[in-house]
Order: C-alpha cells, then sequence, then structure tokens
C-alpha cells in the first residue's frame, strides 16, 4: 500500500488545477505587459485570477500581489512594514516562537538592521494568548505577525482576536497563512487580517507561486526590482499559467472547504486515537484546535528520522519533528517551543492527511507506527535505559 501523508510539506496538483494550467500554457502564452491581442488576453486572464483570488478571501483585487510563493510573500510583508514603522520611529516587532524559518530568519535580519523583536511563547498547547499578545504591544511596534496555523503541529491561532487587537492598538497584523488558505474560511475584513501570505502547493495548486494580500494603504516595498509588473511593487513576468492553477485549485478547496475537513478530521481522531495506544508516546499540539489534516506524536526512546525510513519501506510518506541542519540532527524549533525536551522531539512524526484519506489506509498508518516504534525501541539504548529505570520517563 502507497500512502502520501505529507500534505503540510507539499499536494498533488488537483486534475482541475493541471487541466488549467496546460491550457493557458497552450492559448494563454502571451505575455501580460505586452500590447497586442495575444498579450492582452493574458492580462486579462491575470486580472480575472486576481479578482477571483480576491473575492475567496474577501479582499479587493488591487489588494492581491502575485509572488512565487510563501516565502517570498512572507519576506516582503515583514520588510515592508518594518520599513514603514522606521519612518514612524518604530523599530519593535512581535512575533511567535514556533513561526516558519520565513518570518524568523526575516526577523533576525532586521534585528542586525536595528528592530527589536519580541517572540510570544505558544505554551504546551501550542496556541498564542491574546491578552499576552497585547501585553508586549508597546508605543513603538510596527508589526505582529503570527502564523494562521502551524506547518508542523497545525494548531489554529485566534486570528480574528489578534487581529482586532492590533486594530486598537494602530498596529499593522500580518499572518503567514501558507498551511491555512484552501482549508480554513478566509475574511480578511472580518479577521481584521492587514496582510497575509498564501502559496499554491500548499492547496493542490502548482509550485512556484502564491500571493501576497496587502490591504489598501500598505505602502509595499519593493524585493525585485526590474519592471512595472504587479502595481511596480514586483517585477518580473506573471506566471500567468500557474496563478490560472492557483486560482482554479483555491475556488476547488473552498468550495468543497467544509466537506472535505469533515472527512479529514474523522480520520485524523481515528489516528490520534490510534497512535495514542503507543505507551510513551504524546499528541504535540491542542487535539481539537488543529487542522483537520494534521497529526503530529512524540514517542519517547527513538529517533524521528529512523521512523521516517522505516515507514517509508512500508509505502508511507511521512515527515519527522527533527529537521538536518549544517549536517546536524537538530530538534524541531517548535517541538522546543511548546515545551518538549530535546530528547523527546527527536522522536516526532507528522503525518499530514488529504481530503482522499481512507480508514482503511488510516488503519494501516497506524499498525504500520507501531511496528516502526516497537522495532526500533527494541535496540534503543535510551529506551533500554528508560525501562530499566536507570531514566525517568517524560511521556507517561
Amino acid at each position: 500500500m502507497k500512502i502520501y501523508a505529507d500534505n503540510a510539506a507539499t499536494t498533488k496538483m488537483s486534475d482541475a488545477a493541471i487541466e488549467t494550467m496546460t491550457r493557458y500554457m497552450k492559448e494563454c502564452f502571451g505575455n501580460p505587459s505586452s500590447l497586442y491581442t495575444i498579450g492582452q488576453k493574458a492580462k486579462e486572464e491575470l486580472e480575472n485570477a486576481r479578482a477571483e483570488i480576491a473575492r475567496l478571501i474577501n479582499a479587493e483585487p488591487r489588494e492581491i500581489i502575485f509572488t512565487s510563493g510563501g516565502s517570498e510573500a512572507d519576506n516582503q510583508a515583514l520588510l515592508s512594514a518594518a520599513l514603514l514603522g522606521k519612518k514612524k520611529g518604530k523599530k519593535h516587532i512581535i512575533s511567535s516562537a514556533f513561526e516558519h524559518h520565513a518570518i524568523l530568519h526575516t526577523l533576525n535580519k532586521l534585528e542586525k538592521y536595528g528592530f527589536e523583536v519580541t517572540l510570544l511563547p505558544v505554551h504546551e498547547n501550542g496556541i498564542i494568548v491574546p491578552d499576552e499578545l497585547e501585553k508586549a504591544i508597546r508605543e513603538d511596534t510596527c508589526l505582529v505577525t503570527i502564523m494562521t496555523a502551524n506547518n508542523e503541529i497545525g494548531t489554529i491561532q485566534p486570528i480574528e482576536q489578534i487581529g482586532e487587537t492590533c486594530k486598537k492598538h494602530g498596529v499593522i497584523f500580518h499572518t503567514d497563512a501558507v498551511q491555512a488558505v484552501g482549508h480554513l474560511h478566509i475574511d480578511v475584513k472580518k479577521q481584521n487580517i492587514d496582510m497575509l501570505s498564501a502559496s499554491a502547493h500548499k492547496f493542490h495548486g502548482p509550485k512556484g507561486v502564491g500571493f501576497l494580500y496587502a490591504k489598501k494603504g500598505i505602502i509595499l516595498s519593493n524585493l525585485i526590482e526590474g519592471g512595472a509588473q504587479e502595481r511596480s511593487k514586483r517585477a518580473g513576468t506573471e506566471n500567468v499559467p500557474g496563478i490560472a492553477a492557483m486560482t482554479t485549485a483555491l475556488k476547488e478547496a473552498v468550495e468543497n472547504m467544509d466537506k472535505h475537513n469533515a472527512n479529514m478530521k474523522e480520520i485524523r481522531d481515528y489516528l490520534i486515537e490510534g497512535l495514542s495506544e503507543i505507551p510513551h508516546s504524546a499528541l504535540n499540539g491542542d487535539a481539537e484546535r488543529r487542522l483537520a489534516g494534521n497529526v503530529n506524536f512524540s514517542f519517547e526512546g527513538i529517533e524521528g528520522e529512523s521512523i521516517l525510513i522505516l515507514l517509508d519501506q512500508k509505502g508511507i510518506s511521512a515527515s519527522s519533528g527533527s529537521a538536518c541542519t549544517s549536517g546536524a540532527l537538530d530538534p524541531s524549533h517548535v517541538l522546543l517551543s511548546i515545551g518538549r525536551i530535546h530528547d523527546v522531539a527527536h522522536g516526532s512524526l507528522r503525518l499530514s492527511i488529504d481530503e482522499k484519506i481512507e480508514k482503511a489506509e488510516a488503519d494501516y498508518i497506524i499498525s504500520s507506527v507501531k511496528e516502526v516504534v516497537e522495532h526500533l525501541r527494541s535496540f534503543s539504548p535510551v529506551w533500554r535505559d528508560l525501562t530499566a529505570g536507570k531514566k525517568e520517563f517524560i511521556l507517561k
């Protein structure tokens, strides 16, 4: 049995998105900046896509800037807000300890330019406390950037409350919604979102294309210079086939969201119940306030990388809470931020399912994970010390 359970990393393009992209590559290949008919047809389709994307998140078309993906959108949002703040003498930014590295690395860059960054704790359940955010806001705070849903543990943040708080204090609110767009209902006006980042390949669209929503009145700084595309805010010939395919994928995702989420939530909870039977294991993040397709577990006494290799041999594609950085296996900063110690964080597994998952596949995942964990523990020196009482169990 072959099961792809790493949809948080990337999703398979939908048939409709592939058909749209192929058709546009054949029939709408003109440069949207050209004045002749083929170019103007591409321009028309580009603006139709912009209007549809805007409609799906309750924005205005002119508030949508097409990008190469979520990382570019994150970078442009943060650097733009920082520059706007600097002009007003405000150089304090608030974020959280478990943001995506596209956010954290950009914040590190801004610190080198004299900005001060406050990283809010996310606590054991992986959720920001709005009151703690409000207490962290200062007179010189220019930006709050909090992700809508976490890419590793799937926890969903109280975005509307965060947006209300930022609006009350006159602070720009950006959210990295890469894991949320297409999976959660987004209404930028209702949720008081000033800037939002999204990426097509997280909701069955193509890789290499995404968008940045920036509320009217927010002046964007350019990351890429060289042309007047995207209202002179993002140079480079627009990827019209990719943008059209992204629009098709997002429309599909939004229209079928409730049905798909209901199915995924049922299987997600079934997986959580089954994996919870493994001794000395724990679900990472809140059990309810999480994405419908996300399951993230820690297993004491083993390493996540070994789990992945053995699961792959069984036909299951998944990911770990560990990341290979500079040649060394480092525990996930997300898991450390919710209080998991290094040894426990190393033994983590993320399963991110899609709407087509079936119960038989979930049963196979559960039995396979149980077998793999038991096998790895059978020759683990750490597990031997734990069971012999030489070390104390962390996960009870």
